[in-house]
């Protein structure tokens, strides 16, 4: 590629680029974010260690398959980063863990055992009709044993793959389900076929196999740790954002 074909693009380019895509919000999010962590990481005395840095820097080409030098540089030169860069970036993820571990690590066992039931989880396989006679149908001919749901998922359902699993949805937790079926579901005792279950989408015949009482796992613990963190981080940014219109506004009227 000759220096005429490649592609210029401004500081105020990219800004208006940013702006045309609505990103400004993100963006002054992240920085807040960032600020934030590193001043109260300072506070704290909280550093990153060689070491954290050496091991969270390999994690990351873990996680992005940069598997030799060369590629973390191809890596770095596709996203307009020097290495001093990318320690920066490195640095910043190991102080946010390692703050969110010191503000909340304690914290979380109260959260989960106060909001247990939010973390319970239902198995659960599905059909979703448009016409509800048709699931009321397929339901109490399930509870004649007159057909099997395995059966009524795969007739009925459209989609090829889901089909193939016979309606299979997952363990999902009570938030992730819809608020008019989620009560339901429950409610149930497994395995049991629920009664049709109407919403927007359609009639739902749901088949409840099992139901996973919470249990607070390491990965549960680090996710619970790490939302209490966000949600701290953000009262301190809006708290931020206010300080500053506020101060904006007192600059007018001074004048």
């Amino acid at each position: 590629m000759t220096s005429s074909d490649r592609l210029i693009i401004t500081p105020e380019e990219l800004l208006h680029q940013i702006k045309t895509l609505a990103q400004i919000p993100a963006l002054e999010e992240a920085i807040a974010t960032r600020r934030i962590v590193q001043s109260t990481a300072h506070s704290l005395g909280i550093s990153a260690t060689p070491q954290e840095l050496q091991q969270a820097a390999d994690q990351f080409r873990y996680r992005n398959r940069l598997q030799s030098t060369q590629d973390t540089f191809n890596w770095l030169d596709r996203h307009q980063l020097t290495v001093d860069d990318f320690e920066e970036m490195i640095r910043g993820n190991v102080l946010f863990t390692k703050l969110a571990e010191h503000l909340f690590s304690e914290k979380v066992e109260p959260y989960f055992y106060e909001h247990r039931r939010h973390f319970e989880q239902a198995v659960l396989y599905e059909v979703v009709f448009e016409d509800e006679d048709l699931a009321l149908e397929c339901f109490y001919a399930i509870q004649e044993q007159e057909i099997s749901f395995p059966e009524v998922a795969h007739r009925y359902i459209q989609d090829q793959e889901l089909r193939r699993v016979g309606g299979y949805r997952g363990a999902i937790s009570r938030q992730d389900l819809k608020s008019e079926i989620s009560p339901a579901v429950f409610a149930a005792t497994p395995p049991t076929v629920l009664k049709p279950i109407l919403t927007a989408q359609g009639s739902h015949l749901i088949f409840v196999e099992d139901i996973i009482p919470a249990c607070l796992t390491e990965a549960l613990n680090a996710q619970i740790q790490t939302e209490l963190f966000k949600n701290w981080l953000r009262e301190k940014s809006n708290k931020l954002k206010l300080e500053f219109s506020m101060g904006c506004c007192e600059q007018k009227s001074e004048r």
